[in-house]
């Protein structure tokens, strides 16, 4: 066989080595993408068929919601002083320093209180939730609880959905409260606007509608963050890069914050563009 012929037959193996591990890639993540659709319909009507339990839910709020409320706390008067600095010194610019207070509330409650309160959520709440389905997966205890004729959507997954629903906005009026309270502290403490002005501008300006985009995209990242990360740590066994033990769990869990908080920024532009 000649030379120019075996370099033939090892370039053609090689583009179809490429074209395959293209195809199985696309295979994985459309049946993955399925899965997922799957899972959301499932949890959604587990979530909304009774029997009804309270005690479940209450707890995952309380995991998923009130212990997150320091770092809540902490990252939105941080934010609002940032904005309440950065604001005053462009305003400045313009000699409309009195605006600083409609600036401050309409940024926070619009945007930025909804989006890096789910961003927190997902580093706090949401890897503990994926690492924990992980292992409940990984250790047999859903397969266990199916063995004893227990819905896991029911038993395991509703209660984080409804948890997530319900704590996002409250979590997300905290933030803005105590963002406004952090731009006040600067703008008005520090930098010396006038203080009635800055509440009546925030008053005349935020309206209904602001607030009401600010809870709708709330709810919704909370659904986002119970679904990503419930359905990745449900089905690590099927994971490409996960798998069983320790370190697939891990993995997963990385993969399910960083696409969590991906699709946060994602959807934040969408719900935008149809309440803007």
């Amino acid at each position: 066989m000649s030379l120019n012929k075996i370099n033939l037959n090892f370039l053609t193996e090689r583009i179809l080595n490429f074209f395959e591990k293209i195809g199985d890639l696309f295979i994985y993540y459309l049946e993955q993408g399925g899965r997922m659709v799957i899972f959301l319909l499932y949890s959604l009507y587990a979530s909304i068929r009774p029997p009804y339990k309270i005690a479940p839910v209450i707890k995952q709020i309380f995991v998923i919601g009130a212990l997150s409320i320091f770092v809540i706390v902490f990252t939105g008067l941080f934010s609002g002083m940032v904005l309440g600095l950065q604001g005053h010194n462009t305003l400045k610019k313009f000699g409309a320093e009195g605006l600083l207070g409609s600036a401050v509330a309409l940024s926070l409650i619009r945007e930025l209180g909804p989006v890096l309160t789910a961003l927190m959520v997902t580093g706090r709440a949401g890897s503990a939730i994926c690492a924990e389905i992980g292992i409940m997966r990984n250790s047999e205890q859903i397969d266990a609880l199916e063995c004893m004729a227990i819905d896991p959507y029911k038993f395991i997954i509703a209660p984080k959905f409804i948890a997530a629903i319900i704590s996002l906005p409250l979590l997300t009026a905290i933030f803005d409260v105590v963002g406004i309270l952090g731009g006040y502290l600067v703008g008005v403490g520090l930098l010396g606007t006038n203080e009635g002005a800055f509440f009546n501008t925030m008053i005349s300006d935020v309206k209904f509608a602001d607030i009401y985009m600010g809870l709708v995209k709330s709810v919704f990242f909370g659904l986002i963050i119970a679904w990503i990360c419930s359905s990745m740590g449900y089905f690590v066994h099927m994971a490409r890069n996960g798998g069983f033990g320790a370190e697939g769990v891990s993995r997963v869990t990385t993969n399910a914050v960083v696409l969590s908080s991906v699709s946060v920024l994602v959807f934040d532009y969408f719900i935008t563009s149809m309440l803007i």
